[in-house]
């Protein structure tokens, strides 16, 4: 009598991750951004927050180059360093 498990039975279909998993930089089109990100890292004993503002130019290089799915800059947590659009930024008190 055979106990063995039959695994075939179920197919499996891998799904990739919806974020964190993207092409890598094989022509190195961002790695002036990503050295200057891991050199922030480096220079701040790794405290990512002191490094924001490189890692959202890396990110937005890499969406720009269409290394990894394009996402409001917003969404990705950088809301706080968006450039206000110009007109909106004006002083509403009157002098």
């Amino acid at each position: 009598m055979s106990t063995a498990m039959n695994f075939g039975n179920k197919s499996f279909r891998p799904r990739p991750p919806d974020k964190g998993s993207f092409p890598l930089d094989h022509f190195g089109e961002c790695r002036a951004f990503q050295e200057t990100f891991m050199r922030c890292l480096r220079e701040s004993s790794f405290d990512s927050s002191r490094c924001r503002l490189q890692s959202k130019e890396y990110l937005q290089c890499r969406m720009d180059r269409q290394l990894m799915a394009k996402e409001p800059l917003e969404k990705l947590g950088f809301k706080d360093l968006m450039e206000e659009p110009k007109g909106e930024a004006q002083e509403t008190n009157p002098r």
